[in-house]
């Protein structure tokens, strides 16, 4: 993992603070690095998310990733990626 990959993350978790979401950067023991978020008003609601490169074809642009393996969005804006997960992580009537 890069330090790109870690800054991204950091970016990240700022963001989702001001969404009012719990977020931190995780690393695990072999070195990869991941945001667990947390709503903290239904705490079953969480979700992991990762920042990796774009695999070739295209430019190795850095992007945010689902736990699921989806990419979500580009690490490029922080702020538009909290949104997608402040989104999926609402409780029913946030």
């Amino acid at each position: 993992m890069g330090e790109d990959d870690f800054g991204h993350l950091e970016r990240l978790v700022s963001e989702l603070d001001s969404h009012g979401l719990h977020a931190r950067v995780v690393r695990t023991q072999s070195g990869r690095a991941f945001v667990r978020v947390i709503n903290p008003n239904a705490t079953s609601l969480a979700e992991n998310v990762t920042c990796r490169a774009q695999a070739a074809p295209s430019p190795r642009d850095w992007y945010y990733w689902w736990s699921w393996g989806e990419r979500m969005h580009t690490a490029q804006d922080p702020a538009g990626a909290a949104t997608k997960v402040a989104r999926v992580l609402a409780a029913v009537g946030e």
